[in-house]
């Protein structure tokens, strides 16, 4: 876990989609043909805008295979035809579909072409900061955890910032791959005191949300604090994500602190944006100073 937070980038890629695997293709080893995309059009590009031809290419197939209209399992004009059809160079085609792939939303395939991976009919998880402790505890009851790891070892400096504990205390490091109906969505690691973890089976949390384990234990969470940014998926994230290394992630690190201020868990948790959305809901309200502020 790294103590500092870099700013949110904005990347031609834009948001980070999982392959999936069409059904005609999943544990075949002589999968049916992928269907061309027929009626193939191109729209205009701009020469003297401020995105890059081949960032306005990737924004136009990316809509429209975000929309549906190309549909997973079809099967992209060739690089080729892509760079007659949007009169770009054949080395700008090939960077827009290679940001597609990196992204998930096709697969490049040597002597199949670029097929579309990405289903827009997936579901997407909800998380809510107003009511975050109820909000959790849902997400882990309404989804399936593959549990990776969990082992006792050291605080490093980061985690025993957040956790308030000398540097070197003992913690127990779990580290979860949640999904929801069997597509992987957030990759966690956290961390909790090894003297508060003693209070439950480490098993359990292949089955159990961690707070609900940690209530039940005596350590009960009453306060939280956390911190949003973007970051490109670590070469284990990304596999377990099913994308590739380096496509933009959703990074959430958080800490939960019982009434006496214990840190009782800290979390650090890599979350595909196509799959998990954070929603906040803000009030305007006049403080005693007179001062408009946001809660």
């Amino acid at each position: 876990m790294t103590g500092r937070l870099s700013a949110f980038e904005k990347t031609p890629s834009g948001r980070p989609q999982r392959r999936l695997r069409p059904a005609a293709m999943a544990a075949d080893t002589n999968p049916a043909p992928a269907t061309a995309i027929a009626g193939f059009e191109a729209e205009p590009l701009e020469t003297e805008g401020d995105t890059p031809l081949y960032g306005q290419m990737y924004n136009v197939l990316r809509e429209r295979i975000m929309t549906g209209r190309f549909s997973p399992g079809s099967l992209l004009p060739g690089e080729q035809e892509l760079s007659r059809l949007f009169r770009v160079s054949r080395i700008t085609v090939k960077r827009a579909l290679n940001e597609l792939a990196a992204s998930g939303y096709v697969a490049r395939r040597r002597g199949r072409g670029t097929l579309v991976t990405f289903n827009p009919a997936a579901p997407v998880v909800m998380g809510s900061f107003e009511n975050l402790f109820q909000s959790l505890k849902e997400m882990g009851l309404g989804t399936q955890v593959d549990l990776l790891e969990v082992r006792e070892t050291a605080a490093d400096q980061d985690v025993a910032r957040l956790l308030r504990l000398e540097l070197g205390a003992r913690v127990q490091r779990a580290v979860r791959l949640r999904k929801i109906e069997g597509e992987p969505f957030s990759y966690l690691i956290t961390h909790v005191p090894a003297h508060l973890a003693l209070g439950f089976d480490p098993q359990l949390l292949a089955s159990r949300p961690l707070l609900q384990l940690l209530d039940e234990a005596g350590h009960r969470a009453v306060e939280a604090e956390q911190w949003i940014t973007a970051v490109a998926a670590p070469a284990e994230v990304a596999k377990a994500l099913g994308l590739q290394a380096g496509a933009p992630l959703l990074r959430i690190v958080r800490v939960m602190r019982a009434e006496s201020g214990e840190g009782v868990e800290a979390l650090e948790g890599f979350y595909r944006p196509d799959r998990f959305q954070h929603h906040m809901q803000l009030t305007r309200r006049r403080s005693r100073s007179g001062e408009d502020e946001w809660r």
